[in-house]
């Protein structure tokens, strides 16, 4: 494949500084389409659009592969829209809350909780926020404290699922960029082989219970929870009630899941799942997963009737509204897909690798994909956009350097979800904030030390994880954060012992 040189990265790097800049990741990807077209067939905007209309756009809707993940992603919004506003998310949280007793227990069953409700990465923080919120205040337990447990537990468990939205997602980025490299193995496989090295995301939500009990705090979240115990500059309003449906049953939840669970193994096991997923079509998958994922929404409506929340029809309707809400990020996936297409008729792939040829070591790529996704991911606050972005570029990088794919894979979703958790205008910082009823900025400023303590352990993960291509990164990083921490605590009780001496 020929290159256009220099100019063939073009189309990414507008994608990039318009994304950032508007921190709008759609106009940056259509933008960066229309650039790439307008360079590679002249500079009329008129045929420019007609070609990303009809080579770009309708071209990648239309592959059946990519269409059966469109179906998929609306389908899932579909069930997590009834998951949200049936009550019984709610209902299955708040079983939790009558085993609490102490300030461990609170925070641990917090934390439970919110991994628990994988399926909502957006819904965690104003289910598990509003719920606790009484529980953290009378125990005085900073608010702060609790919107970090909701912020560790809503994207980076969301994002080790592989048969929901982040998984998908994802799975349908992955699939493109093998396809175009000529690579045969299941996008599935890919991205469940990719788990283990999710770093960042893993050691999120160890992280918290770590923390927990070694009551570890440091830096403003410890500040945050001595002004809580000392009732110093507490703002207590309630600026989110949760509603929860009186007639809601935490059946609502894991029934439907048991049933979507149900009907994915049943139509996939004859298939030879799970000993012979390589040989699995994708589209298998999707139909299967897609299958389940209706099954499970009928189920919810039914019980939604059953329990006198909803009548059939309005629960069908809620069902339309929450599919709806999917438009934008199918829209993200389209031009996705066209950017990657684009890509190979320009040559960028060609011509990064032919940069980086060199100039750094193959073991480094995954750390340094790991470090550009999260500044990507920071500015633009989009998690979802950073993927989009950066694995057009980083399996290709890997498939020509022969550094370790599923490392690298790892090291673009942990980047993505690193810079979100640092973003100040990040959605699931907004809304851990928000269901946990402290300010946005509180909230920034506490975990933000927590968020890159995180991201310094998975550079020294990643690095070792590109030399070896072993999972024994991720243990490495666990142990160095727990070695720090008890580091961390010493210094800081020696610190205080020091300042009461000194005030004797």
């Amino acid at each position: 494949m020929q290159n256009l040189g220099f100019i063939s990265i073009v189309p990414v790097l507008v994608t990039l500084i318009l994304a950032i800049w508007t921190r709008n990741v759609i106009l940056g990807l259509f933008v960066g389409v229309f650039t790439g077209v307008l360079i590679l067939h002249g500079l009329n905007p008129f045929t420019g659009i007609s070609i990303v209309i009809e080579k770009y756009l309708i071209n990648q809707v239309t592959k059946p592969s990519n269409a059966g993940m469109l179906v998929l992603m609306s389908l899932i919004g579909g069930l997590v829209g009834l998951m949200e506003k049936s009550g019984g998310a709610a209902a299955f949280a708040g079983m939790v809350i009558k085993y609490i007793s102490s300030k461990t227990k609170a925070l641990l069953a917090a934390w439970g909780s919110g991994s628990l409700l994988f399926f909502t990465d957006s819904g965690t923080p104003l289910i598990v926020g509003p719920l606790f919120r009484p529980i953290v205040d009378g125990l005085k337990i900073s608010r702060e404290k609790l919107a970090w447990i909701v912020d560790s537990t809503a994207s980076p468990v969301a994002v080790l699922i592989p048969f929901i939205g982040w998984g998908l997602y994802s799975q349908g980025l992955i699939s493109q960029e093998y396809s175009e490299l000529g690579l045969t193995e299941n996008a599935f496989t890919v991205y469940v082989k990719a788990i283990p090295f999710q770093f960042y995301s893993i050691m999120a939500v160890v992280l918290v219970p770590m923390i927990i009990l070694l009551k570890a705090d440091f830096g403003p979240m410890k500040k945050a929870e001595q002004d809580c115990m000392n009732d110093i500059n507490q703002d207590r309003r309630e600026t989110l009630h949760l509603e929860i449906q009186k007639n809601a049953k935490p059946n609502m939840v894991w029934l439907p899941l048991a049933i979507m669970m149900l009907v994915l193994f049943g139509l996939l096991v004859p298939q030879g799942f799970p000993y012979d997923i390589a040989n699995i079509p994708s589209n298998a998958f999707r139909s299967s997963l897609s299958t389940a994922y209706i099954f499970a929404a009928l189920s919810l409506i039914i019980l939604m009737s059953k329990y006198g929340i909803k009548p059939l029809a309005d629960g069908f309707n809620l069902y339309l509204r929450s599919i709806g809400k999917m438009v934008s990020i199918l829209i993200i996936l389209v031009l996705a897909w066209s950017l990657g297409a684009l890509g190979k008729d320009l040559g960028t792939a060609n011509y990064i690798v032919s940069l980086a040829e060199g100039a750094f070591p193959s073991y480094l790529i995954p750390a340094i994909a790991f470090l550009v996704g999260g500044i990507i991911s920071f500015s633009t606050g989009s998690s979802w956009g950073t993927y989009a972005i950066l694995f057009p570029l980083i399996i290709p990088m890997a498939h020509q350097f022969d550094a370790p794919m599923f490392v690298c894979i790892g090291a673009v979703l942990s980047g993505g979800l690193f810079g979100d958790h640092c973003s100040p205008i990040s959605d699931t910082t907004i809304l851990s904030a928000t269901g946990a009823g402290c300010s946005q900025l509180q909230h920034v400023k506490t975990q933000l030390p927590y968020a890159l303590f995180n991201g310094a352990c998975c550079v020294v993960s990643f690095i070792f994880a590109g030399l070896t291509g072993s999972v024994w990164g991720l243990a490495i990083g666990i142990v160095l954060m727990l070695i720090l921490l008890i580091v961390i605590r010493s210094l800081e009780n020696k610190l205080i012992e020091k300042n009461d001496t000194l005030s004797i």
